[in-house]
């Protein structure tokens, strides 16, 4: 294969976007046979199956390569329409972005207001673990990521960030109630707060205070948003590791109690992005790394 058929790629992402053959065709304005072709001639041309045929329709690897190649491809058109100053009716540029729920709730809001909005930009969030953002740019889904790896996405620049510090904290009530002796005693029993089953912070914490490979104990309640998380811990339903900007206004009013002094944890966040010379994206990045450099810690 000397070239992909640049004709054929969009069909390829639109399938992708839209779920099925039928969708992508209306979504194009041709039938459902001419998207079968198409993606079929792509399949061709490269040598490999680039969809599973499921409801939805899948990428296999081999078709993320090609759907990140779709977005990438799209993304400098729109960005040479706008430098020549030719209208492409598709209004402001779009940006997909992968970012952790706890940097999504202190400090990567404010970030985006840094963003010059002339011309405009539309931001689109994708929330998802810092250790699993990185799939979503594998897969072509966003264009940047905050992630916790440092090790670049194939087509993608990295950034550090910093370190987000986490405190183990927990209400006076609950401290009183569950934690009256040894910590890296009573935590493997006491009931805990996750974020969901991927969340492995508060069991890491133990681990480390126990050197046993026990971890966090078996009444866990699983709180899947920051604010609420740290809603829960306030409230006695369990302990947990909270964000430093959430924490310290709790702890200093009394509502929670720290229960390691001198015993945080610090996750290094990056920034990783398509290698793309997109004016949106650079102006994304800039923004985002000045506002890191102030809200996180800076490496040691």
């Amino acid at each position: 294969m000397d070239e992909l058929p640049l004709d054929q790629v969009p069909t390829l992402l639109a399938a992708v976007d839209e779920g099925t053959f039928d969708a992508a065709a209306a979504a194009l304005h041709v039938t459902p046979s001419a998207v079968s072709q198409r993606v079929k001639a792509l399949e061709q041309r490269t040598g490999r199956v680039l969809l599973m045929r499921t409801k939805p329709v899948r990428p296999t690897e081999s078709g993320q390569v090609v759907v990140r190649f779709a977005r990438q491809l799209a993304r400098l058109e729109l960005d040479a329409r706008a430098e020549l100053g030719i209208a492409d009716g598709q209004g402001p540029a779009r940006l997909p972005i992968a970012v952790n729920a706890d940097s999504l709730a202190t400090w990567f809001l404010p970030a985006l207001r840094r963003v010059p909005q002339d011309p405009p930009v539309c931001f689109e969030l994708h929330r998802e673990d810092e250790a699993h953002t990185t799939a979503l740019l594998r897969e072509g889904q966003v264009m940047a990521a905050v992630t916790s790896s440092p090790d670049p996405v194939a087509g993608c620049t990295v950034r550090r960030l910093g370190l987000a510090r986490y405190l183990p904290v927990a209400s006076p009530g609950f401290a009183a109630r569950h934690l009256t002796g040894p910590l890296e005693r009573y935590l493997r029993d006491a009931p805990v707060i996750v974020f969901d089953r991927r969340d492995d912070l508060q069991d890491a914490f133990v681990r480390s205070l126990t050197n046993d490979g026990t971890g966090a104990g078996r009444v866990r309640h699983h709180v899947p948003t920051s604010e609420g998380f740290c809603d829960a811990v306030a409230a006695g339903l369990g302990w947990g590791l909270v964000p430093e900007p959430q924490a310290a206004p709790l702890l200093r009013a009394g509502a929670l109690t720290l229960l390691a002094p001198g015993h945080p944890v610090d996750i290094p966040l990056f920034w990783q992005q398509w290698k793309l010379d997109s004016p949106a994206l650079a102006a994304v990045a800039d923004a985002v790394t000045r506002t890191a450099a102030e809200a996180l810690l800076a490496p040691a």
